[in-house]
């Protein structure tokens, strides 16, 4: 029997069986991330490397070292990972590895390892879209979610309000014209000089500011549920330009407090509108800007003043991890998904 045929036959198996544990691999961007989760919904184990201190002296991620630290740590997280759960990889009943979207380098070094794992443990592979992944972080940290709800999903390259139709049916309501609402925190941090990671910065020094300190443009785009960000950053960076030409100093926390205040409040009113329009049974965030103090706090206020249940994702599940793949591929499992060994990365991978 070839590995396709004993994959597809232990898929078929896999649909009736009453626990499915599934390890999976995340190398998108500058995390390499393994874990193991039971049904789609229970973190056996977690394991995250991450490569923050690798990349702040370059204040961004450089592809290069990011994949290159990614073939060094991929066999060691997958160990810890099983080592973890107290299982060997002949327990685990399947394979996942994010395929996209991402850097190109990473991803390829995720999907080489759980290719070559998966053909000589002899297990099933899913390919897993990453931005799907974020979504499914709801299910692991809110056991009692089920599609369909609409999701905010916010991260550093990507700002989409889609609605969850079912487990793997998504459809696009809106999204950003521009940048991605991580990717402007990021700007705006390099303009604060606030060292790498940008986002998370920014949100805790907004904490001691005034967010009423500078006003910055809230633009409207066309599309009823879409975003735009570049108008906000160029604003602000002007800001910053005129009080440094003057000779006076950046009030960087009032500074951090107005542009977080603007971002966030652009992103709670078209998620919620959203919501509401389409008479959504419920909300969800995702995506590493969904860990954002003052938009957990403002999304909540809100969709309690709408009567609509919110789903967020602990903290620890916002950020890129490898459960939320799992999470993603034990429901593509479910429908019969699995993937070739021909499998390869494809780094502008859209979600729809």
């Amino acid at each position: 029997m070839t590995y396709t045929e004993s994959a597809l036959a232990q898929t078929k198996a896999l649909r009736q069986k009453d626990r499915v544990r599934i390890l999976a691999l995340e190398t998108s961007c500058d995390e390499t991330a393994a874990s193991i989760v039971e049904n789609g919904r229970t973190i056996v184990s977690n394991i995250v490397f991450s490569q923050i201190d690798l990349h702040a002296l370059y204040g961004g991620v450089v592809p290069e070292i990011a994949s290159r630290a990614h073939v060094e740590a991929c066999d060691r997280v997958v160990d810890e990972a099983l080592r973890a759960a107290g299982m060997t990889l002949q327990d685990v009943d399947a394979l996942a590895v994010t395929h996209g979207p991402g850097l190109v380098g990473a991803l390829l070094t995720g999907v080489s390892c759980m290719k070559g794992l998966a053909y000589a443990a002899n297990k099933p592979l899913i390919a897993v879209n990453h931005i799907e992944g974020h979504v499914s972080a709801n299910y692991i940290s809110n056991p009692d979610l089920k599609p369909s709800f609409v999701c905010l999903v916010v991260s550093g390259g990507h700002s989409h309000i889609v609605r969850v139709e079912d487990y793997g049916v998504y459809t696009l309501l809106g999204q950003t014209t521009d940048d991605a609402a991580g990717e402007a925190f990021d700007k705006a941090a390099r303009v604060l000089t606030l060292p790498y990671p940008g986002g998370p910065r920014i949100d805790a020094l907004a904490e001691e500011g005034n967010p009423h300190f500078l006003p910055l443009p809230h633009p409207h785009v066309p599309g009823r549920y879409d975003y735009s960000f570049s108008g906000m950053k160029t604003a602000f960076l002007n800001a910053a330009n005129k009080l440094e030409m003057k000779g006076e100093p950046l009030p960087k926390a009032d500074m951090a407090a107005s542009f977080r205040h603007a971002v966030v409040s652009s992103l709670v009113e078209k998620a919620i509108l959203a919501a509401k329009e389409t008479h959504a049974p419920a909300l969800a965030m995702a995506g590493g800007v969904s860990a954002n103090r003052l938009l957990r706090r403002m999304m909540q206020e809100e969709a309690d003043k709408a009567g609509i249940p919110l789903y967020m994702p602990n903290l620890n599940l916002c950020t890129d991890n490898a459960a939320m793949i799992a999470s993603a591929a034990y429901y593509r499992l479910m429908r019969g998904e699995t993937a070739a060994l021909t499998l390869n990365a494809t780094p502008a991978l859209r979600l729809v």
